[in-house]
């Protein structure tokens, strides 16, 4: 087993609260937030990042899934995966396999979407704060007190905060390192405001650290989210896929950002796909390519060469000295499936391991940020009739991006 250095997050709180500052934290974006997009962003002062999405029951009984959903390197620190589970044996043994790569977990009750609600995933475990607390404290008491765990959650309501707050204390009393509060309901889409005030009164009810989350495009607004809020730490996810420069202050992608990113492209070969490589072009492109050009880009065969092409063409990245970046290869790791077995054997259940797909699968589809980004540009055909069905806007409150 190839070992990775660990990074304590509770150290990183603590230092960046010393400081009088915040932690510029990287979101769990479905398709985006693989190894390669982590790398880039940490280049531009991301402090935290995170995996997408991943599901605990695939990622424990698939080695297909887990070969899909979960990548790293020895340089991709800080580290924290994020798992959807509606049951202990799941969280717990997903984040046994995955320990020895990240240095953290994080339990998603915050995705709206149907499908994931009907299964108990998500935003429905909102409505069970004592199973949501009974999936951290047994995690919390199985792992090292170095190694965090942590939650990610919405408000329960936008009007009165009893509740909500009730709820942070109770997960914040199982031991957690911190979680992250959504400032806007499930039901709340993304053109309605993040209720700044609802997450500075829950921010003020905890002892331990709270990431602020919604509506962050710049690293003003994250500035201004922390002095209004004072949060620990903020987290991004439509304003860093669109400057992943956000962090370090840049206002719009710089050409370097571009350059770096197709240099690590390149580096990682065929570990990235298409799709998520170009897409991050497309993302990147907005502010630096006119329609005209985003049109063409976005509509290029899928061939990585021609893309590669056009952004040599039309973005002038030669112009941009070296960015002296490197991209180590992704380590292979190595899961132990016993602890899961012998939990569903003491069930009474069968663990039909090697053969589950995931139950998400983030590659399907192009998804509808893509597609609203086409959108804009006049192809407004390839929108979705009904944008909630694919299930790659899963993280959106209703709307067409992620948690944000």
């Amino acid at each position: 087993m190839e070992e990775k250095v660990k990074t304590n997050i509770q150290d990183l709180f603590s230092s960046a609260a010393e400081r009088k500052t915040f932690l510029k934290i990287c979101a769990p974006m479905v398709r985006y937030s693989k190894l390669e997009f982590r790398n880039l962003v940490r280049s531009y002062g991301t402090d935290i990042a995170f995996t997408s999405m991943i599901m605990a029951d695939s990622f424990c009984r698939s080695e297909k899934a887990r070969l899909n959903e979960f990548t790293t390197n020895k340089d991709d620190t800080p580290l924290i995966a994020q798992f959807a589970a509606n049951n202990v044996i799941d969280f717990l043994s997903a984040t046994e396999m995955v320990f020895p790569y990240v240095d953290g977990v994080d339990l998603n009750c915050g995705c709206p979407q149907r499908w994931a609600m009907a299964d108990g995933y998500g935003s429905a475990m909102l409505k069970s704060p004592e199973m949501i607390a009974d999936l951290l404290g047994t995690v919390r008491r199985n792992m090292p007190n170095t190694f965090s765990v942590s939650v990610k959650v919405r408000l329960l309501s936008s009007t009165h905060l009893k509740q909500t707050i009730d709820m942070c204390r109770q997960l914040e009393a199982t031991g957690i390192s911190f979680l992250t509060v959504h400032g806007r309901t499930a039901a709340e889409k993304t053109t309605v405001p993040v209720h700044r005030d609802a997450l500075r009164e829950i921010k003020q009810s905890l002892t331990i650290p709270m990431v602020a989350n919604g509506d962050i495009f710049t690293l003003d607004d994250a500035q201004q989210m922390h002095q209004e809020t004072k949060c620990d730490g903020v987290m991004a996810a439509r304003g860093i896929l669109s400057n992943p420069a956000m962090f370090a202050g840049d206002m719009r992608t710089p050409v370097g950002c571009v350059k770096r990113w197709l240099s690590i492209c390149q580096q990682a070969d065929t570990d990235i796909t298409y799709q998520c490589m170009h897409h991050h072009f497309s993302f990147m492109s907005e502010s630096l390519l006119p329609k005209q050009r985003r049109v063409q880009l976005n509509n290029l065969a899928k061939d990585k060469d021609k893309v590669y092409d056009f952004i040599r063409t039309h973005i002038p990245v030669d112009s941009v000295g070296n960015v002296d970046i490197d991209h180590p290869s992704k380590i292979s790791c190595c899961y132990s499936e016993t602890n899961f077995r012998k939990r569903l054997a003491e069930k009474g259940e069968k663990a039909e391991t090697g053969s589950v797909g995931c139950a998400y699968d983030s590659e399907a589809s192009d998804g509808n940020f893509f597609q609203s980004k086409k959108a804009e540009l006049g192809r407004e055909d390839q929108v979705p009739d009904r944008p909630n069905d694919d299930g790659a806007d899963f993280m959106d409150g209703g709307g067409l991006l992620f948690d944000e």
